[in-house]
């Protein structure tokens, strides 16, 4: 008896084990597992909170741009961060005739590489206090980081926190963002 409870505890303990490095390697995002074998498109497709993200780039054609090669990083606000916007603003960028203005703005929050939330705080520090990365919209984000969590100003002062750092793709990685990102 002695021997079999042994056996189960370290069966158990094993299990655990194997459970927690899948979770650290395939992190969730408002719930759903996110893949590093997957794309940054079919990853933000799964996540329950980037409903209006997954939306905005399809409507701005970007899906075939962030099913590439890459690397990207992208900072992806959440749909909560779209609703922060006045009203009736997403709607109106949605539409065929903003689709140039919509394009900007998703470009804006996509920087080219792997930039992960370590080489920010590093090129932070670096930096003495602050970071600044060319956008593939041709603007410039500002980094700088507050009691361990890096903010994002943009070219018009506005600012969101990375909620969640490095969720890795196969194409590039993702920081989820609380605020959408406004440039020039």
């Amino acid at each position: 008896m002695k021997k079999s409870l042994l056996t189960i505890l370290a069966c158990a303990t094993m299990a655990l084990t194997a459970m927690s490095a899948s979770a650290q390697m395939d992190p969730t995002v408002g719930g759903a597992a996110m893949y590093p074998s997957k794309t940054i498109v079919e990853n933000a497709m799964q996540s329950p909170i980037h409903k209006t993200l997954v939306a905005a780039v399809k409507a701005a054609g970007l899906v075939d741009t962030l099913n590439g090669p890459g690397p990207f990083t992208v900072f992806a606000p959440t749909d909560a961060a779209f609703g922060k916007l006045p009203a009736g603003t997403v709607d109106n960028l949605v539409k065929p005739e903003n689709k140039a203005t919509l394009t900007k703005i998703l470009e804006y929050h996509v920087i080219a590489g792997r930039i992960t939330s370590k080489d920010l705080k590093e090129w932070i520090k670096k930096g003495h206090g602050t970071y600044s990365a060319k956008t593939l919209e041709g603007g410039m984000l500002t980094f700088t980081e507050h009691m361990g969590k890096i903010k994002i100003t943009d070219e018009k002062g506005g600012s969101a926190w990375i909620t969640t750092a490095d969720v890795f793709q196969s194409n590039g990685v993702i920081h989820v963002i609380n605020a959408v990102l406004m440039p020039s």
